[in-house]
């Protein structure tokens, strides 16, 4: 490197405030440390060569020239194990229900995306992306649900009592899994009423239905479990934890979202073609904000500016008032979105194990 160390002057880099001199530092990579071994991947999920791929243990080519589908490898790779020919059966019936996704806001991500000529698995990660809390918030309804039932036991209470507590707190809440979404549906009903007769059903679709006669009961309006609610109870008795539901269940999401993408591409791209940068133009009656205005001279400029700043209660309530009344300011949303995190009760990035 020749005389690099004795190169100093740039920037601040040789001011006698550094705690250390910076034409002294090392270049180039630094050693390995031979005392700690080198740090590498470890799964026991699968793992693969050139002539297999092993999930849990078995051979994935070999499960599949035995018969076995993939929803009997989604019992493999997230419970380690093969499922009862009940537990498969429950397990298609839930996918099967979730699969077909209409014209739903993840849906329409996808089709947006594909406007924009991009690849199908970009349409359908913004699919995904799209599978939030207000939608599917199935790891924050599961976890709540188990940590009731764990109270429950641990306290010696009855799960009517606990259903009771867990409604007291959450009637309104969006992941409750009760509420007037299913009605006139009976797909939630009838969704239990299979897990129950393949023989399937167990602690947790037996709480919601305490959870839902709690609700009825607290609600001022008709309410009834919702898919919500069906599909992750009937998960968790399967033996699926939330998050594993919620990964299930967003990937195939991502399958009628696919369908969506290429229906897109077919039906309306292919007769007007990709939307692009600049060819979307918005017209003016389809816009309701300030009427046209000339734009002030730099010299008038103190005549029509408006400080931001408040000095009077008066004036900030006037002040506030009149944001409100501008869409696209932030000034109507009331309440603040809660930190999704928090309702999964994940206290913090990762999850601790045991």
């Amino acid at each position: 490197m020749g005389d690099l160390g004795d190169k100093k002057g740039i920037g601040n880099l040789d001011s006698p405030k550094m705690p250390y001199d910076y034409s002294k530092r090392e270049y180039g990579t630094v050693p390995l440390d031979t005392k700690r071994a080198p740090f590498q991947w470890v799964s026991e999920v699968a793992y693969k060569n050139v002539h297999r791929i092993v999930a849990r243990g078995y051979d994935t080519t070999e499960l599949m020239e035995e018969g076995y589908g993939i929803t009997d490898v989604l019992f493999v790779d997230f419970q380690s194990r093969i499922p009862l020919v009940e537990e498969e059966q429950m397990l298609n019936y839930v996918m099967i229900l979730s699969f077909e996704d209409g014209l739903s806001m993840p849906v329409l991500m996808s089709r947006m995306v594909a406007q924009s000529k991009t690849f199908l698995t970009q349409a359908c990660g913004a699919s995904i992306l799209a599978f939030g809390h207000a939608f599917g918030a199935y790891s924050a309804f599961g976890n709540r649900l188990e940590e009731f039932l764990n109270h429950a036991e641990q306290e010696g209470k009855s799960t009517a009592e606990m259903a009771k507590l867990l409604v007291q707190d959450n009637l309104n809440d969006e992941s409750l899994g009760v509420s007037s979404l299913m009605l006139k549906d009976p797909a939630a009903k009838r969704m239990i009423a299979h897990a129950e007769k393949l023989g399937v059903a167990g602690k947790n679709i037996a709480f919601m239905k305490e959870v839902v006669a709690a609700a009825q009961q607290a609600s001022s309006e008709p309410v009834d479990i919702d898919m919500l609610g069906a599909t992750g109870a009937v998960m968790m008795d399967l033996g699926f934890s939330p998050e594993a539901t919620w990964a299930i269940l967003a990937v195939t999401r991502s399958f009628a979202a696919g369908a969506h993408y290429i229906e897109e591409v077919e039906r309306d791209i292919a007769e007007n073609g990709y939307t692009r940068l600049g060819q979307a133009l918005t017209p003016k009656d389809i816009y309701d904000g300030p009427d046209d205005r000339p734009v002030p001279s730099l010299e008038e400029r103190d005549k029509n500016a408006q400080p931001a700043q408040i000095h009077t209660p008066d004036q900030w309530n006037q002040a506030f008032q009149e944001r409100q009344k501008i869409f696209g300011t932030g000034y109507r949303i009331h309440e603040e979105i809660e930190d999704p995190s928090k309702k999964t009760g994940v206290k913090s990035v990762g999850k601790k194990l045991d």
